[in-house]
């Protein structure tokens, strides 16, 4: 049964039974319960295609993302995608995900607007002073920030707290009395990176305790980078006597130059990474600021974008879920 057969049957145009069935103000409510009741009885199913053509949807998400070698391999990425594409399978929608290169990031989102190739968007990766974000709420753009940014305009956005899960790290660092604590950083042109890094600084602060220079180590979003962060942490003098790393990708590095160094983590330096290292197979039973539930997280990003879609204001959409220290074998008392 198709529309034009549904609307014989019921002496009706198409248009007034396609109205009916997509729920329309301007039909009255005795032939949209018509029109419904007959769909139902003779097994009327809309074509999605022309549905989609009709409401002026695509029924498609997407999210526009520089990949680096190491996202592919990094199943907290995977594990928020997968919570994307499945609750958008709930509804009979898809995801698509176009990797670009940095360059090309912000014409790339120009391009898809234009074109409303997407009905909405997931922002990954939000810098301090995003262009994308300002881009996609100058053109009213349905989107949601994976990450905040500074921005005044009000747009959704779904976090972790930063500042929080520093403050949680520190206050175990200084209460086994460390007192020369470094950072490995991803690039601070990331926002997350910055609002870790400004926690660390103020708790450090807060302490009554002064940040060696040489304790700072930004740019690192990947093993190598933390592999190499880590090594001249090491040829420090005096080193460090705990390290925290803000992000996973690093953290694996940073593991293995402890372990090839020979220190026995834990005791003679303690470590701290942010972000599940459980499938990272990093050698070491890593303590780390967790973000729980990102599959959670990422089928919560598509259920906001689908309220944005609905009508809700942006303003209304922001989102921060708080990260949890989960006990590991890499801290321990400060060496004396």
């Amino acid at each position: 049964m198709n529309l034009e057969r549904l609307a014989n049957l019921l002496g009706m145009s198409k248009t007034t039974v396609s109205r009916a069935l997509n729920g329309y103000p301007e039909v009255n409510g005795r032939t949209r319960e018509r029109v419904l009741k007959a769909a139902k009885e003779n097994g009327y199913q809309a074509n999605p295609m022309a549905r989609s053509l009709a409401l002026g949807r695509t029924n498609v998400f997407g999210i526009i993302y520089p990949l680096l070698p190491a996202d592919l391999g990094d199943p907290m990425f995977l594990d928020v995608v997968a919570g994307m594409s499945a609750a958008l399978e709930q509804v009979n929608k898809n995801l698509i995900i176009a990797p670009v290169s940095p360059s090309n990031e912000l014409p790339s989102y120009q391009q898809i607007v234009r074109g409303r190739r997407v009905d909405g968007l997931v922002v990954g990766r939000t810098l301090v002073r995003d262009e994308r974000i300002a881009f996609l709420s100058k053109s009213r753009f349905p989107f949601v920030a994976h990450g905040r940014t500074e921005l005044d305009a009000a747009y959704a956005w779904f976090d972790y707290d930063n500042a929080a899960g520093i403050r949680m790290a520190m206050e175990r660092l200084l209460g086994l009395g460390h007192q020369r604590v470094a950072l490995i950083s991803a690039p601070l042109e990331l926002n997350f990176a910055r609002q870790r890094k400004d926690s660390f600084i103020a708790s450090m602060s807060s302490a009554g305790l002064s940040v060696d220079p040489r304790h700072l180590i930004d740019n690192t979003l990947d093993r190598r980078s933390g592999y190499q962060a880590m090594q001249q942490l090491l040829a420090c003098s005096p080193r460090p006597t705990a390290v925290i790393v803000d992000n996973h990708l690093s953290g694996v590095g940073a593991v293995r130059a402890l372990l090839d160094a020979g220190i026995d983590i834990g005791k003679e330096i303690s470590l701290i990474v942010w972000g599940n290292m459980a499938d990272t197979l990093a050698g070491a039973n890593v303590t780390t600021i967790d973000q729980p539930d990102p599959h959670k997280a990422g089928a919560r990003m598509i259920a906001m974008l689908m309220e944005l879609e609905d009508g809700k204001p942006a303003g209304e959409l922001q989102e921060l879920w708080q990260p949890v220290l989960m006990p590991g074998a890499t801290v321990g008392a400060a060496p004396r």
